[in-house]
């Protein structure tokens, strides 16, 4: 990754890429570019983001991130449904970090026409 290159891994700058999904310029399209756009929000320390496209039912009241950790990389896997013709969808990924990675399949369900994370299982576990 360049340092003009989105977080996400796509080889968009990131103004052009998640950055105007932060901004609140536009919504994530589809229920990966949400999943890829919360990545970089992690990777950038957008909490704000992160609690904004999390379903109401299952956002926490409050989210700390980390300070020390460091994401090197993601690696989607596998999607599922999740285009504008559906209401539900799934990513499943690999999200690196200095030290390990997290293998995780999220939900994402459609609200008021935006996409939100719901909830996200862990297969390795």
């Amino acid at each position: 990754m360049t340092t003009r290159s989105c977080p996400c891994g796509l080889s968009k700058p990131y103004g052009e890429c998640c950055g105007r999904f932060h901004a609140g310029a536009a919504a994530a399209p589809t229920a990966q570019a949400l999943m890829r756009s919360r990545y970089s929000a992690f990777v950038k320390g957008d909490v704000a983001y992160l609690l904004r496209t999390w379903h109401p039912r299952t956002r926490p009241a409050r989210l700390e991130l980390d300070p020390g950790m460091r994401w090197t990389g993601l690696e989607i896997l596998d999607a599922t449904d999740g285009s504008a013709f559906h209401a539900t969808g799934t990513v499943t990924f690999r999200a690196s970090f200095r030290g390990g990675s997290l293998h995780e399949r999220s939900r994402f369900e459609r609200v008021d026409g935006a996409w939100v994370y719901v909830d996200g299982e862990f297969p390795d576990q």
